[in-house]
């Protein structure tokens, strides 16, 4: 006799019938989380910037708006930034599939398992996540922007790889090298289909995709003064690093966002935008999206409408 003819015969409710719930919307897509906020980093930026702050990371969190019982920036991102005060070091662990990291000053070396990535000014560096790695900062105050997928796996709760089975390896992408590549993106004429002038970051893992890790792709995008980026959508959220953002403005839904060197902004997923750079010097920014996701699962909704 099979369970389920127990449980015909005998009627009674078991604890796993009470669990059950029963929809019947007549929209089966009304149903929505709160919207993710057009959000601007500043006091998290000041924090960071603060020669007086201490070691440590300092989150850019937005659980309270998203409705999540753990730390977010966007529904799948959380973003950091991690300061190291000079000759001291910082351990950090992240439930995450990977770890990103952009430079934004000082020097020093971060090490992963057996792993070790001597880094310095405007480098990007990944390590696989879920193990323990330790940032040692060099002569002069450091401080790292840091990504990973945190809320992804939270959100099932799932747990990061073990150690030796990452699809993520540890990767260096050195400013020079990047300066490097950006020589050739310069020359390159602007075309219709031109969505920026910008350098992706991707590894030999993870080929033919062009993704960091396995659901998020970076980039650091440049537009040259009084130049504007054409207003486009992607169903993928976006965290912009302002690297060098005087004088540069965005249009997220028909709102203005002035930039902030040194700040992070979300842009939502979906919603129109675009970039201009009215400032005098080169925009720069590092480029964080959960794109790789909707790639992988063939909805990335690009549009220049």
């Amino acid at each position: 006799m099979t369970a389920t003819a127990v449980r015909a015969e005998t009627g009674r409710e078991t604890p796993y019938a009470r669990r059950a719930r029963y929809l019947t919307n007549e929209n089966g897509f009304a149903f929505s989380w709160p919207a993710v906020p057009i959000r601007q980093f500043l006091a998290e930026r000041d924090r960071a910037f603060d020669a007086g702050s201490p070691t440590g990371l300092i989150a850019l969190d937005i659980s309270t708006e998203l409705c999540t019982n753990y730390s977010a920036t966007t529904p799948t991102l959380l973003c950091r930034y991690v300061k190291i005060r000079a000759a001291e070091q910082l351990r950090t662990a992240f439930a995450a599939s990977g770890e990103i990291y952009y430079v934004l000053s000082g020097s020093g070396e971060s090490r992963n398992g057996n792993d070790a990535i001597g880094w310095a000014s405007g480098d990007v560096f990944c390590f696989p996540g879920g193990g323990e790695t330790l940032h040692r900062a060099g002569s002069a105050n450091c401080l790292l922007f840091a990504v990973t997928n945190e809320p992804l796996l939270a959100f099932e709760r799932l747990r990061a790889p073990l150690p030796g089975q990452a699809v993520v390896e540890a990767t260096h992408w050195p400013a020079t090298q990047i300066e490097r590549q950006f020589q050739e993106v310069w020359r390159r004429p602007v075309g219709p289909n031109t969505t920026g002038n910008s350098v992706q970051f991707s590894t030999t893992s993870l080929e033919p995709s062009t993704n960091t890790i396995p659901t998020i792709n970076t980039a650091i995008n440049t537009l040259e003064p009084g130049c504007d980026q054409r207003p486009h959508r992607h169903n993928g959220a976006a965290v912009t690093l302002a690297i060098q953002g005087e004088g540069i403005h965005s249009m997220i839904d028909g709102k203005r966002v002035d930039w902030s060197t040194g700040a992070a902004q979300i842009t939502p997923a979906t919603l129109l935008h675009s970039h201009h750079s009215r400032g005098t010097q080169r925009m720069r920014s590092f480029v964080i999206q959960d794109e790789g996701l909707h790639h992988y699962t063939r909805t990335p909704g690009f549009s220049f409408e």
